[in-house]
C-alpha cells in the first residue's frame, strides 16, 4: 500500500485528490494538510510514502517544506503539484532533489502513474517541464568538456534528460537495464549529484548534452 499525503493550501482540490486516489487499489491518502508547516509536522508524526506538494502556499511555502522535508526525510518521494511553471521556480525546486514536477492541469491516469513511478524510485517530470529543461540547450559544450564522461555515459545522458527510463535507454542502445543503472552510478559520481534529476538538471547547466 502506498501511502500518500496531500499539502495544498485549497480545500476543494485536495478533495478532488482524495477522491480520485480513493479509487485507486494499493493507493492510501493517510492526511492532508493545508501548509509547508503543516506537511513538515506530519513527516515528523507519522510514516508515509509520497508527499503530493503544492508550492504556493501562505506561511511556510512548498519550496522551503521541500528543503527541510529532503533533509530530515530523505526517504519520502516528494512529488510537486503546482500551477507554476516558471522556469526559475522548476529549477530551483529540481535542484532540491524532489522525486517529481507535475503541474496540475495533469490528468488523473498520469497522476496514479506518477505516484506509482516516485514509490519505486522513478523520477518524474511533466512534458511542460521537460520542456524547459531541452529549450536551456542552446550549444553543446566542445568534447574536451565532458567532466570525464565517456561517450556511452554521454549517451545516456542524453536519453535521461528526455525523460527516457531504465528499460528505454537500455532498448535504444541495446544494452542491459543493469548496465544502464552502472553507468548512471558512474554519471551521479562524476557530476557530484545524487539522482537522475539532478544529473538531468546539470547536463542542461553545463550544456553536456546536444538535442539538435
Amino acid at each position: 500500500m502506498i501511502r500518500v499525503v496531500i499539502a495544498d493550501d485549497h480545500p476543494l482540490l485536495r478533495e478532488g485528490l482524495r477522491r480520485i486516489l480513493s479509487f485507486e487499489e494499493g493507493i492510501e491518502v493517510v492526511e492532508e494538510v493545508g501548509d509547508g508547516q503543516g506537511a513538515i509536522n506530519i513527516t515528523r508524526k507519522i510514516p508515509f510514502d509520497v508527499l503530493l506538494m503544492d508550492l504556493n502556499m501562505p506561511g511556510v511555502n512548498g519550496l522551503d517544506a521541500c528543503r527541510v522535508i529532503r533533509r530530515e526525510k530523505p526517504n519520502i518521494g516528494i512529488l510537486v503539484l503546482t500551477v507554476d511553471d516558471s522556469d526559475e521556480k522548476v529549477f530551483e525546486v529540481l535542484q532540491l532533489g524532489v522525486a517529481g514536477y507535475l503541474l496540475k492541469d495533469v490528468d488523473p491516469k498520469t497522476l496514479i502513474e506518477s505516484i506509482h513511478k516516485v514509490y519505486i524510485g522513478e523520477p518524474i517530470l511533466s512534458p511542460a517541464v521537460t520542456g524547459k529543461l531541452l529549450g536551456q540547450l542552446a550549444h553543446p559544450i566542445p568534447p574536451k568538456e565532458n567532466y570525464g564522461l565517456s561517450a556511452r555515459e554521454l549517451d545516456i545522458l542524453n536519453y535521461v534528460v528526455r525523460g527516457a527510463s531504465n528499460k528505454e535507454i537500455g532498448g535504444a542502445l541495446y544494452i542491459s537495464e543493469k548496465t544502464v543503472k552502472n553507468h548512471l552510478s558512474s554519471i551521479f559520481r562524476k557530476l557530484d549529484v545524487e539522482d537522475r534529476t539532478q544529473a538531468a538538471l546539470k547536463a542542461v547547466k553545463l550544456k553536456l548534452v546536444d538535442l539538435n
